[in-house]
């Protein structure tokens, strides 16, 4: 049974910091490109971050470019998401997703839909 379990949300004033993780168990954890998506209340969810196979590519939602920073550590099946310079618009929940639809290790993906496992998610919260 695959399970991906998110931690680290929480509330946190805006210009503050946080770190994602999402641990992944029941799946070969390497030959999965991961992601992280977030739902902000009334609105759909959308792309935030993925980083490929092996970790050497990684892809971001404009607007959290040079603010977050998403990496993996195979060895621990966990994938993060370091988060500074927050903004009250980055309110929303988060989750990890697992995506196997590569038999290569650097392609990511924007589409939710080539993603195949979802967490339950993490509410993080910005106050300005």
């Amino acid at each position: 049974q695959v399970q991906l379990v998110e931690s680290g949300g929480g509330l946190v004033q805006a210009g503050g910091s946080l770190r994602l993780s999402c641990a992944a168990s029941g799946l070969t954890f390497s030959r999965y490109a991961m992601g992280w998506f977030r739902q902000a209340p009334g609105k759909e969810r959308e792309f935030v971050a993925a980083i490929s196979r092996s970790g050497t590519n990684a892809d971001y939602l404009d607007s959290v470019k040079g603010r977050f920073t998403i990496s993996r550590v195979n060895a621990w099946n966990t994938v993060y998401l370091q988060m500074n310079s927050l903004k009250p618009e980055d309110t929303a929940v988060y989750y990890c997703a697992a995506d196997e639809s590569y038999d290569n290790m650097w392609s990511v993906s924007r589409d939710q839909t080539s993603y195949d496992y979802w967490g339950q998610g993490t509410q993080v919260t910005v106050s300005s």
